[in-house]
């Protein structure tokens, strides 16, 4: 499930980022030079920056993009920049993984007020948590079967906070050592996480 998400967002990364050759097309050499922007581009990073309005990706990207993946890209864009720059995962890859945790942020944990736990990556609150808390019924697998529980999740004041407690989370905790160092591709990031044990779902990678 994450790979998947993973992909599609770098596919349409790649996609949009990739220069329009058609006035160039006839010399290797521009055209290599094409491809050489292209991968520059890629690897400033394909996010856009939802805090200022002014956007890293290109107007190309925008408009391949689905309007839902547009929005959350908008909306978490500068967060998952901050915490790649903490964590040396690209911004595009957590922004995948909250994603997959949020139902691309339709489906995000309320808290009993009616307001949002702004808890992007699921997050539980364990017993050395000294943040709020709350509670939300998940789905969690026990020797391969589902099973509906109530959990306490720990919950945050703002978006900014919950990618920073990710980070945080990841670079600091040695079961996640093999996932950081897994940082440049996707699939091994996301066959990580689950070998780590970030989530019980057998089918989350």
């Amino acid at each position: 499930l994450l790979h998947q998400v993973l992909v599609n967002l770098i596919v349409n990364a790649r996609q949009a980022l990739a220069v329009d050759g058609t006035a160039e097309a006839a010399s290797p050499r521009s055209s290599s030079m094409a491809q050489a922007l292209a991968a520059f581009r890629q690897q400033q990073g394909a996010v856009t920056d939802g805090a200022t309005g002014g956007k890293t990706l290109s107007d190309k990207a925008n408009a391949t993009q689905a309007p839902h993946v547009r929005a959350f890209q908008e909306k978490l864009g500068v967060h998952a920049e901050e915490a790649s720059r903490a964590t040396g995962i690209p911004a595009k890859f957590m922004l995948g993984q909250a994603a997959l945790e949020t139902g691309w942020g339709k489906r995000e944990i309320i808290s009993r007020d009616g307001s949002s736990s702004h808890n992007l990556f699921g997050i539980k609150a364990s017993s050395d948590w000294k943040g709020k808390v709350t509670e939300a019924v998940t789905t969690e697998y026990v020797n391969g079967k589902a099973q509906r529980k109530v959990e306490k999740f720990r919950a945050y004041d703002s978006y900014a906070d919950s990618f920073k407690d990710y980070a945080q989370l990841i670079t600091n905790n040695k079961r996640y050592e093999k996932v950081l160092a897994a940082a440049g591709d996707a699939s091994a990031f996301a066959q990580g996480l689950q070998k780590a044990g970030y989530a019980t779902d057998p089918n989350y990678a």
